[in-house]
């Protein structure tokens, strides 16, 4: 049985495998990448699905730390079912996994709450690494999407909130715009991860952001961080 924790980075360091379920309409696809990460010491492949409702189930059922979501699938496709895992609360890391390199493809996915994403073709040790990343928290663009993203705020007027931000909260959020995890965020701030978590929510509710990925942006647009 599924053990249900807090957050992504709940299971890190403690020696358990990166519970992964694979969601793609093509079975080569999915047999693929499960030979693949089977052979992988710290990650499990703990399920498939072949369209975006029998993922979001399946999430549900078996409450993995990580998603590799296909985004255009028959019936229910990756982005749809990206906003029903969030309207459910559930806790996993959805990492995009998808052939299609039009950022009117990638955008909305990130928008929807993908924590990244990376290319069918994308090197299997590559493919490891990125469900690792993001598993501890980070966030994964690349330049071009980062750009296009931060276009779309900025012609839609943006957020302007950030003067409400203490200052330990803008130190936290330049942090995740750097990219680091709560873990490691807590260990450059010398805090608890409790209250790496509580500032991260403050930031969050504070600038009507929905994620860490619209915080990395917002930051990285107001010259915070990276």
């Amino acid at each position: 049985m599924a053990e249900h924790r807090d957050g992504p980075e709940a299971a890190a360091g403690d020696g358990r495998a990166i519970r992964v379920l694979l969601v793609d309409d093509h079975q080569v696809v999915r047999r693929g990448l499960r030979t693949f990460l089977e052979v992988q010491d710290d990650i499990e492949v703990v399920g498939e699905a072949a369209d975006g409702d029998e993922g979001v189930a399946r999430a549900e059922e078996l409450r993995p730390d990580v998603v590799l979501m296909d985004v255009k699938m028959p019936g229910t496709d990756g982005i749809e079912a990206l906003r029903k895992l969030r309207g459910l609360d559930n806790p996993a890391r959805v990492l995009i996994v998808t052939s299609f390199t039009e950022q009117r493809t990638v955008v909305p996915a990130l928008r929807a709450g993908a924590a990244g994403y990376v290319y069918k073709d994308v090197d299997p040790e590559a493919l490891a690494g990125a469900i690792r990343s993001v598993h501890a928290g980070h966030v994964l663009l690349q330049p071009e999407v980062a750009g296009a993203l931060l276009s779309q705020d900025e012609a839609g007027g943006g957020h302007g909130r950030g003067t409400t931000l203490t200052e330990r909260e803008r130190e936290v959020l330049g942090l995740i715009a750097d990219g680091r995890s709560n873990r490691e965020i807590a260990r450059a701030l010398v805090l608890s991860e409790k209250t790496v978590k509580t500032h991260v929510s403050n930031i969050l509710m504070k600038l009507d952001l929905a994620d860490r990925t619209q915080a990395a942006l917002w930051a990285v647009r107001h010259g915070i961080g990276a």
